[in-house]
Parts: structure tokens; sequence; C-alpha cells
């Protein structure tokens, strides 16, 4: 299968995460990159930033359009967690992979098994502490930090386990925090963007941002405890896919 086929449809099914839950992008998009189309693990992660941050931005304007980011949580919460995801990321250098993925896949696993304990919200948006959020924001960017992707598929748990957003609230406000530590990651990465291999990356951003335009569209026909339910299940593959790379 050739490299633009397989392009395609990686970005399909990263941006149809994106759009319907709010996250897995770079969790999916790494392996993608790297095992599929070929990428180093320095290329794969700078080019699923740039992948995200784009895809995130489409599906990110189209859950605001139906009033489903709450701007001033999401900002708060993803400010509270740049300075932290700095210092973890400094942090994850002294650390081996293998623990790291291993965490990783300890804390997705927590955060899936918490979500399908967690009962159906309301459909009154709750009141967010300021305090509270930037308290769950800082420590998610620490964790996001040390363990490396994975920034959307916790905050979403987060949103809904610590702050009491309702799933479809944060599913759009996890996109403006993915698209804003994003960013503030690819700054410090500048200088490797332009070695990326276009020719793969931007196909695989323009299948991503129709994909996120069909998951916005699941998202708004599925019920916010189905899409709580799917959302858990697949964090659980992914934390078992990461533990079984991790102990082999």
């Amino acid at each position: 299968m050739s490299a633009l086929v397989l392009a395609l449809t990686a970005g399909a099914v990263v941006g149809l995460a994106l759009g319907a839950l709010g996250g897995g992008g770079s969790v999916l998009a790494v392996p993608a990159l790297i095992y599929l189309l070929g990428f180093t693990p320095v290329a794969a992660t700078t080019a699923s930033l740039v992948i995200v941050v784009f895809t995130s931005v489409t599906a990110l304007s189209a859950h605001a359009r139906d009033g489903h980011v709450r701007w001033r949580t999401g900002l708060l919460f993803a400010a509270a967690g740049i300075g932290p995801a700095m210092l973890g990321g400094a942090l994850a250098g002294r650390l081996p992979e293998a623990a790291l993925t291993a965490a990783f896949a300890g804390v997705a696993a927590a955060a899936a098994l918490r979500m399908l304990r967690t009962r159906p919200l309301a459909d009154t948006a709750a009141p967010v502490r300021p305090g509270r959020a930037a308290a769950a924001g800082a420590g998610l960017g620490a964790v996001t930090g040390v363990l490396g992707v994975g920034g959307g598929f916790l905050a979403v748990p987060a949103l809904v386990g610590v702050l009491g957003l309702r799933m479809r609230d944060a599913v759009g406000t996890s996109l403006l925090v993915i698209t804003v530590n994003s960013l503030a990651t690819l700054v410090m990465r500048a200088g490797t963007v332009d070695r990326l291999d276009w020719a793969v990356v931007g196909p695989f951003i323009g299948a991503a941002i129709l994909g996120a335009w069909d998951g916005k569209r699941l998202a708004a026909k599925a019920s916010g405890r189905v899409l709580q339910r799917i959302f858990a299940v697949a964090l659980l593959a992914v934390a078992a896919f990461m533990l079984i790379d991790a102990v082999t």
C-alpha cells in the first residue's frame, strides 16, 4: 500500500477521533507515522503536533458554533498546564522509555475506568471553580509533560470527572486545550518542522480535517453517555497496547 493511501487512511481516523471524542490525535497519529509511514520518533512527534493543531482548530470551530466550548475554563486549564508540562518534559529525559510507556498506560487505564464509573451528567452546565480548573490543568500538564502524547485523552476525563463538565462540553473544551498545548510545544520544536516530509504530512492533515467534520456530526447524533463509553473503551485499548509495547 502506498504512503499516500496510508497517510489518507490514518489521517481520517485521527480526525474522526478528534472531532467525535476531543482527543486521541497524538496517541493515534504518532504510532501511525512511525509504524506505517516510517517516520523517526522525533519526526513523528513533531509531525503529530502539526497535524493535531490543524485538525483541532477545525473541530474546535465546529463545536464552538454549537456552544459546546467553555472558553474561560479551557484557557485557564491550558495556561495552568504549560509550565508544569515544560518541567515534566525535562524530567522525562531522565526516565527509561519503557517506564514512561508503562506509566502512561496506567494513567490512561485509570482515567478510562473513572469515566466508565461516572454517571451521566445533567444537561445544564455546572459552574466551574477557577482554582479547581487551574489545579486540574497544572496536574494534567505535569502528567502529559512527563509521559508525552495523550493530552486530549487525559483532558476529557479530567474535564468530566474533576470539573463536572457535560461530555459534549468536555469534548469541545478539550480541543481548545489541545490546540493551546500543541502550539506551545511546537514553538519549542520550530527548527524541526521544515525537515518534515510534507508530501506525506500534507495529505495526512487534509484527511484529518475532513475526518474531524465527520466526527463532529457523529458526536451530535450520539448521546453524551454513549460518547463517554466509546471514549473510555478506546482509552483502555490504547492503554493495553502501550503496556504490551512496554513489557515486550
